[in-house]
């Protein structure tokens, strides 16, 4: 007999640090996006995780944790390395594929469509700045 586990909801904060910790060890190793953050960003993991926690924290949580800003730091790397739609594609796939190895319930889901649109966002501010013209 072929028993499957259930998988719970994202119950409370300790869950968070798992979820983020196994994302990024996929991230780490993909192919189409793995050489940004190993060899561009250079993302000293030590320091970026622990800020990662506290903002996926307060996007599920809604509990003000992270009030950092993020587009500049991605707006600094597309100096560096052009964006593409595929690097922000894959991002969310591989967030998608964590969340639904790990998780299953409303949480999971709102993590999901949090983590879609934060890329949208992201996307569409990188690959599609306003310029704005002074008088």
């Amino acid at each position: 007999m072929n028993e499957q586990k259930v998988k719970q909801d994202i119950q409370n904060i300790s869950d968070i640090p798992f979820l983020i910790n196994t994302f990024y060890d996929k991230v780490k190793k993909d192919e189409v996006i793995g050489f940004i953050f190993n060899d561009i960003a250079k993302v000293n993991w030590e320091k970026h995780l622990p800020v990662m926690y506290d903002f996926w924290e307060s996007v599920i949580f809604l509990n003000g944790k992270y009030d950092g800003n993020p587009m500049p730091v991605h707006i600094r790397l597309n100096e560096k390395i052009p964006l593409t739609q595929e690097h922000f594609l894959r991002w969310l796939q591989l967030f998608n594929q964590t969340v639904d190895e790990l998780f299953s319930g409303s949480r999971a889901d709102t993590a999901k469509e949090k983590a879609a649109g934060i890329a949208a966002i992201m996307e569409n501010k990188i690959l599609s700045p306003i310029k704005i013209k002074h008088r």
